[in-house]
């Protein structure tokens, strides 16, 4: 037992160095970096190929030898000419900040620098259950530039798009939803705590000093006014109003004041009140466009520099070899 706990207590010690002089080369290439103006890249993948792909590995494994031998003898037969027309695949899962939409304007003017709209087409697959009013409206303005530059434009939905991520959705020419989805929540939700009798309880004093009458309708900590109350539900009111205008602008067959209540819909329901065009996960949607056109995704990914991949590797290490030392202390200690 001495010689495992002297073994574990040198382990440690190696371990700990080794952080130490990883942690020393991040500081100095860090220091050593110069700053870059360009701070992601396009990352291209070629889904047509990976369906290909998979689909002959499965045949492979399941086809017996005189059907494989027939399969692969037709596939000599085919061409290697791809679709002219091509589809680019968006994934847009979207945070309460929308914070997303920094990768998606990139994403959406990469497509329209090489996409024609006379062959092309584009799918955005829309996860989000809403936020923040400019974020989600910035990410509704990246969509219709796919619009404006006359480029068919699919959403799919295959577990939410709400509030702000169906006012995305109702921009495209079609919304194609998966049976439980969830869709809808036209409304509009503000809240804000208040503290001031607690802080009258404890007798603390709180001050706020405002230029403009409607500077500060609502506040957390001052003592709210039923003229401040009103001026904000009409600020919400008024967010809602431009909500049902901007949905009903773009899908003007929808009878807004029956489904922009606030309520939110699974998607067979939804279809129903026409909010979603048709019923279908976006699996299928992709293997039913992959008949016709080249898939692609599209994904902006932002670079890490040097030092902080180094750091992340070191960091992994460091678990790993923590994680193995427990292990083997713990084992020689229950043997």
């Amino acid at each position: 037992m001495a010689f495992l706990f002297e073994y574990g207590l040198f382990l440690a010690k190696a371990v700990t160095i080794v952080i130490a002089i990883g942690a020393i080369i991040v500081l100095i290439v860090g220091a050593s970096q110069k700053p870059k103006s360009k701070s992601g890249e396009i990352e291209v993948k070629d889904l047509s190929s990976q369906l290909a792909e998979t689909k002959e590995e499965f045949l492979q494994r399941t086809l017996d030898k005189k059907a494989l031998k027939a399969h692969l003898k037709e596939n000599k037969k085919k061409t290697d000419e791809k679709p002219e027309k091509q589809a680019f695949v968006i994934d847009f899962s979207g945070s309460i900040d929308a914070h997303e939409v920094a990768s998606l304007r990139e994403e959406i003017t990469a497509i329209l620098t090489i996409a024609n709209k006379d062959k092309d087409q584009v799918l955005v697959n829309v996860e989000s259950g809403g936020g923040v009013v400019h974020g989600y409206g910035l990410a509704a303005s990246q969509l219709i530039r796919l619009k404006q530059a006359g480029l068919p434009l699919t959403i799919s939905v295959d577990k939410v798009a709400a509030s702000g991520g169906y006012m995305m959705a109702c921009v495209a020419d079609k919304i194609v939803a998966a049976p439980f989805a969830i869709v809808g929540s036209i409304g509009v939700l503000a809240q804000i705590p208040n503290f001031n009798k607690i802080l009258k309880k404890n007798d603390v004093d709180f001050e706020q000093i405002t230029a403009g009458e409607y500077k500060r309708t609502l506040t957390m900590f001052g003592e709210n006014t039923d003229q401040g109350r009103d001026k904000f539900k009409s600020e919400v009111e008024h967010t809602h109003t431009l909500f049902k205008q901007f949905v009903s602008e773009h899908r003007p067959s929808l009878d807004i004041d029956k489904v922009a209540t606030g309520e939110h819909w699974f998607a067979t329901h939804a279809k129903e009140f026409d909010l979603v065009d048709e019923i279908k996960t976006s699996d299928d949607l992709l293997l039913e466009l992959n008949e016709t056109h080249q898939l692609f995704s599209v994904k902006y990914k932002t670079k890490k520099a040097l030092a902080e991949r180094f750091g992340l590797g070191l960091s992994i290490v460091a678990e790993k070899l923590g994680i193995k030392l427990l292990s083997q202390l713990q084992t020689n200690t229950y043997k």
